[in-house]
């Protein structure tokens, strides 16, 4: 069954699809400005305006409606009347109300779509193995370069030209790059602080490939720590070890979530780590499942997550390590492979 049909087999109304990623994995198409009707069944409308006409007509099994720039605007007017399924979460207030007050009754229907993509086809996998390789070349000859002298910012402009070197596509999201102190915020932004020795620096990089991304992320030192970031370091790894080991079909986000703290929490340092162990990874660099305290997801077989506990330790600094992982029948499969030993840079 196509995509399509998967989704349509499963559906009680129609669905109105106007995720731009959501699209682009049903039907191929990449477009800033389309919708999707899906029918119980899998017939399907496509909703575009002038612009992507000519790529819409290589999307198979849909019928093709041209509407103007507006189509949230067509759609009020085209589906009056009927009883629809909307994505609340791609869906803006404004939108709602447009859609509402043209006739359409609205019913939330949330996920359906994101559940699909969770679970990775081949082709699929396949792409994200090479952004993921794509990582791993990358790490290798970032560990060759001198940290020290430079800034944050010129790092992170090294790490987006050797991932277009190395074949990708292009970076999968702004490359972090944290040093010092600025490591204690775990979304630091690259800055022009000049990476110091003695000090840990984290860099959290992926990139795209055929749409598809990876994620990894490693800590490298620059030259001998204080007892507290080596203290930090080693028990982040044993966190993410014990993570990667939680990985398999039928253990829920929670559980692994809460196996990667274990050695964290008995070591005082609980507090330090207040994100979740991971997220799903695919044509979005987060989406689900969900690995965190909260989660009621499931593993399965198919799913690809990070597992990336981290440590935060203000006015000091801080380490996460990344690891990208493919559930299988067996457990998981780590996709990235670059090392997870502290590595010392000049």
């Amino acid at each position: 069954m196509t995509r399509l049909e998967r989704l349509g087999a499963g559906l009680a109304e129609p669905l109105l699809v106007t995720s731009g990623v959501n699209v682009r994995y049903l039907t191929g198409l990449s477009s800033s400005n389309v919708a999707l009707l899906v029918e119980p069944g899998g017939a399907t409308m496509l909703y575009t305006d002038f612009r992507y006409l000519e790529k819409a007509a290589a999307v198979e099994g849909v019928t093709i409606e041209r509407t103007m720039r507006d189509v949230i605007g067509a759609l009020a007017t085209l589906l009056s009347g009927r009883r629809v399924g909307f994505e609340p979460a791609h869906v803006t207030f404004a939108g709602y109300e447009r859609l509402a007050g043209g006739g359409i009754e609205l019913v939330p229907t949330g996920g359906l779509v994101e559940a699909l993509r969770s679970v990775k086809e081949p082709s699929e996998i396949a792409a994200i193995r090479r952004a993921a390789a794509f990582s791993d070349e990358m790490y290798a000859a970032l560990a060759q370069e001198k940290f020290t002298g430079r800034t944050e910012r010129e790092l992170a402009w090294w790490i987006e030209q050797a991932f277009h070197d190395v074949g990708a596509d292009g970076v999968a999201f702004g490359s972090i790059v944290a040093s010092g102190t600025n490591g204690a915020s775990p979304h630091a932004e690259p800055s022009d602080l000049v990476i110091a020795p003695g000090t840990l620096v984290t860099i959290d990089a992926g990139c795209r490939v055929d749409g598809y991304c990876s994620d990894c992320t490693r800590t490298f030192a620059t030259g001998e720590l204080p007892t507290e970031l080596a203290e930090a370091y080693a028990l982040c790894l044993e966190g993410e070890l014990a993570g990667l080991a939680a990985v398999r079909p039928g253990v829920s986000g929670r559980d692994a979530d809460a196996v990667s703290r274990v050695a964290i929490d008995a070591a005082g340092l609980g507090e330090r780590y207040g994100h979740g162990l991971g997220h799903g990874v695919g044509l979005e660099v987060h989406e689900a499942p969900t690995l965190r305290p909260e989660s009621e997801d499931v593993l399965e077989v198919g799913n690809i997550v990070t597992v990336e506990p981290g440590i935060y330790l203000p006015g000091v600094g801080g380490v996460r390590i990344e690891d990208l992982v493919l559930v299988t029948a067996d457990g998981g499969e780590s996709l990235t492979h670059f090392t997870k030993e502290l590595t010392t840079v000049g």
